[in-house]
């Protein structure tokens, strides 16, 4: 007997100006399955579900929830059909509980935190989920975070969840337990959609996938019957060769070495405690971590741009052969040293590129202080924006289109491709594929393999395990901003780095 259609959507056409995001998709969700949406950056998956949930409204098209065709025109309207749409960043108020939380937004006249507590808890305790109902935000870990933002679609009696990007920043452990709560909500008669870049994700959690191309919807099939191969060629319309290609490293050198780094933010708690590490020429150092556990304030002191409390952080000049302090020195300063720190940041529109500017005024960002006139030359970062353009396949009508136009993935293109055009002796990377398809990711990966390969040290952030053990030389371990292990990326297991990167920091980092 076949499952019924929960969520059905024919015929969905949504333009931007003249792109089109999406192109007369069609796309139906089963009662008590979990779909997963697959393609490239750009092709439509997110906007598609924000259709889906009020967020946006659909040019041409219809929906339909249990066979009747819906107006869905505000988030409210799609709770008022069942619908909660889970988004990759939360949104919560950080001094609320996670009760106070889950009840933001509900008009229902008067109601008693007491009665809202009682019925978390059975919905806790009915899908496995754990979580203290009193805690505030600020205290709670990621998982915890994105448990909370669940349990508010839960509340308000979704039956259709749509997650995006669910695991992007969980540990392998924390995922684990996520899936096992959405089987057992699919076991409970739940239409779930999971949107993921993670093939090994997709294959292991969904019952079928539904995979778009710049726009249009080309397939869905049944998940026992694919792999891997063939779901990325249906993502890119061409075979791609999914494997990362690690060198062995070549004439290492202590490049930057990091003593007793301890580092505080405004509110004087420790963000780095008595961190130690060095990183080689002709390697790739992974850094592996829960969000949040020091990783951005690291790299931020590496690059002149957080304050030290203590410690020393030493550059050997490659061209000199002396060494450099670089504690308290300004970013131009170090710069000025020849020093070549390529950083890309978490936030790439907060602090790597300028939203309202076009691609060749962001690649000029790197090199207008190189001018000898008053006048910016613009040839030069015009021809950078168009090889990035071209090498990197950015989807963008041209060079002059103003970034914040570009989808999430195809900024973090712009924004990867210019920093490695720096050619830096060291090349820090914080989530350089976060948002990226899977051609696109593995386009990066080549590329910071070449770089290690020219001499550059590279320090690779990253969330995926998998990747980090499959792309990286050694990879350091951090908790609560302490070195928690550091382990050889070709013996290294992934469970034993999850357990590191949770593992108590209160006892000696050896026992790692």
């Amino acid at each position: 007997m076949a499952q019924q259609i929960a969520l059905e959507c024919r015929n969905i056409t949504k333009t931007f100006g003249k792109v089109y995001a999406n192109k007369n998709c069609n796309l139906d969700v089963r009662k008590g399955e979990i779909l997963a949406i697959l393609g490239e950056n750009g092709s439509g998956k997110t906007t598609l579900m924000n259709m889906v949930a009020g967020i946006y409204f659909p040019d041409e098209g219809q929906i339909f929830v249990d066979g009747k065709e819906v107006v869905i025109k505000s988030p409210k309207d799609a709770f008022r059909y069942k619908i909660g749409m889970i988004h990759q960043h939360f949104k919560l108020v950080d001094v609320f509980s996670a009760t106070e939380n889950i009840t933001l937004g509900i008009n229902e006249g008067k109601y008693k935190l007491s009665e809202v507590k009682r019925k978390v808890v059975e919905i806790t305790q009915r899908y496995g989920f754990v979580i203290d109902p009193d805690k505030h935000i600020y205290d709670m870990a990621v998982s915890e975070k994105q448990t909370v933002e669940i349990l508010k679609v839960l509340y308000r009696g979704a039956d259709i969840l749509i997650l995006d990007e669910p695991t992007a920043v969980l540990t392998p452990q924390e995922t684990e337990k996520l899936f096992n709560v959405l089987r057992r909500m699919r076991e409970d008669g739940k239409s779930i959609v999971i949107i993921t870049h993670k093939m090994h994700e997709v294959l292991s959690i969904s019952d079928r996938v539904a995979i778009l191309r710049k726009g249009e919807h080309v397939a869905t099939v049944n998940t026992s019957e694919t792999n891997e191969a063939e779901l990325t060629e249906l993502m890119m319309g061409k075979k791609v060769d999914l494997n990362i290609q690690r060198s062995e490293p070549k004439n290492c050198v202590d490049r930057l070495t990091v003593k007793n780094v301890t580092s505080v933010d405004e509110n004087g708690r420790k963000v780095l405690d008595n961190v130690s590490f060095t990183a080689k020429s002709g390697e790739i150092l992974g850094i592996a971590g829960i969000a949040g556990s020091g990783q951005r304030e690291l790299l931020e002191s590496i690059a002149g741009l957080h304050h030290l409390a203590s410690g020393e952080i030493v550059y050997l000049d490659p061209k000199t052969g002396e060494e450099e302090n670089l504690r308290d020195k300004t970013p131009i300063q170090i710069r000025d040293l020849g020093v070549r720190l390529s950083f890309v940041p978490e936030d790439r529109l907060g602090m790597g590129l300028v939203g309202n500017m076009d691609i060749i005024d962001n690649m000029m960002l790197r090199s207008y202080q190189k001018g000898k006139s008053a006048f910016l030359q613009r040839k030069e970062p015009k021809d950078l924006a168009e090889h990035i353009i071209k090498e990197l396949e950015v989807s963008t009508p041209g060079a002059t289109t103003p970034v914040r136009q570009l989808s999430g993935g195809n900024v973090q293109k712009v924004l990867v491709g210019r920093e490695i055009a720096s050619a830096p002796s060291v090349l820090m990377a914080a989530y350089p594929v976060r948002g990226l398809d899977v051609n696109a990711s593995y386009t990066i990966y080549n590329l910071l393999n070449q770089q290690k390969e020219n001499g550059v040290a590279v320090i690779f952030v990253g969330e995926d395990l998998d990747v980090l053990i499959e792309l990286c030389d050694r990879i350091l371990v951090i908790n609560s901003g302490k070195v928690t292990g550091l382990v050889d990326g070709r013996t290294a297991k992934k469970d034993d780095i999850g357990f590191m990167m949770t593992m108590s920091t209160e006892n000696d980092s050896e026992e790692a």
